[in-house]
Formats: structure tokens, C-alpha cells, sequence
């Protein structure tokens, strides 16, 4: 309950801004469609589309017409409100190579890299079968790497290396170099985390 609290403040605040977008240019922007008859967006993410309504930022999972987690809310709110016309790039940068990145690499370690090597870290094969039922794809990084569709213009790539005898397993993140024109370096610092655990849980790890 008390993360729930936490989230009220940022989630209001994303609130507002996403009332102030022009609905038509958003869902240009982010690559989804606008239903300006029923008044909200279908997004797909993590998996599950959703409708977003607009203004009030409401969201909900088409397929049950369940409300959505608030942090998925928020991140849902945060895309739709910032994303830019640029396109994706197919260019990978690391975290500390965002706006501010070095600011949030503490956080990011602690939520996404070590979560990453933890889970995956021992059952390398599984991570490019959890990827797969996001409707990722494999890449030719690390020893194992995926690259997960986790938003239109959001992919993030997830690389692992296996370790021996004398290196235990290590992992990075990486994101596209349009990444920053999408979403807020905070998000990222926390957004690949909510990937992997939605991972871990597709596959009962």
C-alpha cells in the first residue's frame, strides 16, 4: 500500500500534463491510435494493449477491462504526453549515455541490472523465451541477448553474460538513441525493471 501512496503524486502530476496534449498529434507521436468517438488511445504494452482515455488518463486492459497497475499507469501517461515525432534509430546507447543518467544509475542498477543477472543470470536460455512471449526478438549481443518491443517506439535490449569459472554472470540494458526524445530518463530507470519481473513471471521463474 504504501508504493501505492507514493506513486498518488506522480501519477497526479501526469494526469494534468496528459490532459493538456492534442489527442491527434499524440497518437501520431507515439505510433497508436486515437478512437476519438469512444475518447481514448489503444497502446500496446508489456504485452497487453490498453486503452488510455483522454482527458482523464484513465487506463484499462482491453482484454478484461481491468484497471491498470498505477506505475503501469503513470508510464503509459508519461508516453503518450512526451513522445516525440523521432523516429526509432536501431542504435543502441546505455543508460549512462541518457540526459542525466549518471544521476539515476544507483536506482537503475538496483531495479533493473541486478534483478536481470539474478534471475536470468542462471537460466540464460529462459531470457530469450520470456522475450519471445513480449513479442521480442534475439540480437547478436553478450551471451544471450533479447531486444523487447515494450512500447511502439520503445525497444529496450537486455544482454547477459553467462560467467565461468572466474567471472560470475554480468548484464546490461540498453536503449535506442531516440530513447530520450520518448520518455523521461526516471522512467527508464525503472520501466526495464517492470519488464523483467513481467518476464520471470511469464515463464514461472
Amino acid at each position: 500500500m504504501a508504493a501505492q501512496i507514493n506513486l498518488k503524486p506522480a501519477r497526479e502530476k501526469a494526469g494534468q500534463e496528459f490532459a493538456l496534449v492534442e489527442p491527434g498529434a499524440a497518437a501520431s507521436n507515439a505510433r497508436v491510435l486515437f478512437d476519438r468517438e469512444g475518447g481514448y488511445f489503444t497502446v500496446p504494452f508489456l504485452g497487453r494493449e490498453y486503452r488510455v482515455y483522454y482527458p482523464s488518463g484513465r487506463a484499462e486492459r482491453v482484454a478484461d477491462g481491468g484497471q491498470a497497475p498505477l506505475a503501469d499507469e503513470i508510464v503509459l501517461l508519461h508516453y503518450l504526453t512526451k513522445c516525440s515525432p523521432r523516429s526509432v534509430e536501431e542504435v543502441k546507447i546505455a543508460f549512462q549515455e541518457l540526459p542525466s543518467g549518471s544521476i539515476y544509475i544507483g536506482p537503475f542498477t538496483n531495479r533493473a541490472i541486478r534483478p536481470l543477472v539474478s534471475i536470468f543470470g542462471p537460466h540464460p536460455e529462459a531470457l530469450a523465451e520470456a522475450a519471445k512471449k513480449l513479442g521480442g526478438w534475439e540480437v547478436e549481443l553478450g551471451d544471450v541477448g533479447v531486444t523487447v518491443p515494450v512500447l511502439p517506439k520503445i525497444p529496450i535490449t537486455f544482454v547477459l553474460w553467462e560467467g565461468d569459472e572466474e567471472f560470475p554472470p554480468n548484464g546490461n540494458i540498453l536503449f535506442d538513441a531516440s530513447a530520450p526524445a520518448h520518455l523521461h530518463t526516471e522512467d527508464y530507470a525503472l520501466l526495464p525493471g517492470m519488464v523483467i519481473w513481467e518476464m520471470k513471471r511469464l515463464i514461472g521463474l
